[in-house]
């Protein structure tokens, strides 16, 4: 009895130096403190319970580290330095801070994924609620990559990113790229004019069966059967959907399949002009040669009726405000969710971002569906979840074949 006594007298008189450490950093950084609930965390033979005044900011007090201990987080989370005279004892293993995107990854690749549907939903809406006033659908889409364009330069003169040099054997591989995605870009624009929303991402959904085709027939590789096998609702699903469209023409359906055969020629050229370059940067050199692409064309088919009457008619039927504002914001939008689909494809296997980019497809078609009340009839509905569904297989299909081929590279 007498022994347990002692020992326990001798833990109380040990941890007192402690405490009144404790003591002194909470005052000289009071600050940075704040109070925290925690779980009973094991020091040895203590147990500490209950409010704990911890430095905020950090929260790793060196008199409260142990091999196995827990993580508690902080009541706001910011990057902080370690306190001055943190260390009991020399070679005492200092905890370096964790930034928020270090700690949290899946919640920032979620946060991109829902920037990214986010922006190309609200991109569609505006885009088709300007050509119901504004059928000018070259113009539009010089407008998407002038502010395209004019938020890289800017981005480029503050830094963020820095300007990656280009030198003219890049410049020559980008071109054919840049005019694949100039053309691409303009009969999306085209098609999004002249019919529902809907019907245009429906069509567009064939995009998959073109880079089958052209991969077997253009660049030679051997396509498995699966693959084409999975193609074939996508087929069935869109001349379902196309038969009893009522928003149908074809010059939307000539123009959205012309885009399609566009941006599979986009990636054929992409895979050719691989280069280190960031991303970010690729991506604005594209947009800035898609925009010398893209003005010609404007100014000949559309630019007499809109000297005449195009500017007139929209500024008449919604202020001039508005129409600028616009014509701004779908420039951003698209800009900004084209951006983000390129980030999320660095940050998650490509089996992932196949998923993603049918479920976005998903989400646009039904909000344009809803906000836009257009009507369709049950076999169109049908059509268009046939196809989609065909995407999605095909897509997983694909992504699986090529994560084994990376496997047995790497083996």
């Amino acid at each position: 009895m007498e022994s347990q006594f002692l020992s326990r007298a001798t833990s109380f008189a040990g941890g007192i130096p402690s405490l009144r450490k404790l003591h002194r950093d909470a005052t000289t950084n009071s600050h940075h403190v704040a109070f925290v609930h925690t779980r009973p965390i094991a020091e040895g033979a203590n147990l500490i319970w209950g409010r704990q005044l911890r430095p905020s900011l950090l929260l790793d007090t060196p008199h409260l580290v142990s091999a196995k201990r827990e993580t508690i987080r902080p009541t706001f989370a910011a990057a902080s330095s370690s306190p001055a005279g943190g260390s009991d004892s020399a070679g005492e293993a200092k905890v370096a801070p964790v930034g928020f995107l270090e700690k949290y990854p899946a919640l920032v690749t979620g946060f991109f994924f829902f920037m990214w549907y986010f922006l190309n939903v609200i991109f569609n809406i505006l885009n088709k609620k300007i050509y119901n006033y504004f059928p000018y659908p070259y113009f539009v889409s010089v407008i998407h990559l002038v502010v395209g364009v004019v938020y890289c330069l800017i981005s480029w003169a503050v830094g963020l990113p820095k300007r990656a040099p280009i030198d003219s054997t890049l410049l020559k591989l980008l071109i054919p790229v840049a005019f694949c995605h100039a053309l691409g870009h303009v009969t999306s624009n085209v098609s999004f004019a002249a019919v529902a929303v809907s019907f245009t991402h429906t069509i567009k959904a064939l995009e998959p069966f073109f880079n089958a085709a052209a991969s077997q027939f253009i660049l030679g590789q051997s396509i498995p059967i699966t693959l084409w096998l999975s193609l074939a609702p996508v087929v069935i699903g869109v001349s379902m959907a196309s038969l009893t469209e009522l928003s149908f023409n074809w010059t939307g359906f000539i123009s959205a399949m012309i885009s399609n055969i566009s941006f599979t020629y986009r990636s054929i050229y992409s895979k050719k002009a691989m280069t280190d370059m960031d991303s970010t940067n690729v991506y604005a050199y594209i947009s800035i040669i898609a925009l010398l692409f893209c003005i010609p064309p404007a100014v000949i088919v559309e630019g007499p009726q809109l000297l005449k009457f195009g500017f007139n008619d929209a500024i008449a039927k919604v202020g001039l405000t508005k129409f600028v504002s616009d014509l701004f914001w779908v420039g951003m939008f698209y800009h900004l969710y084209n951006q983000l689909a390129t980030n999320t494809l660095e940050r998650v296997a490509p089996l992932t971002h196949a998923v993603g980019n049918v479920l976005k497809r998903v989400f646009v078609i039904g909000f344009s569906i809803i906000v836009f009340g257009n009507k369709i009839s049950t076999q169109t509905g049908i059509g268009t979840c046939i196809a989609i569904a065909g995407v999605a297989l095909y897509s997983y299909i694909k992504a699986k074949m090529e994560e084994e081929k990376r496997r047995t590279k790497v083996a």
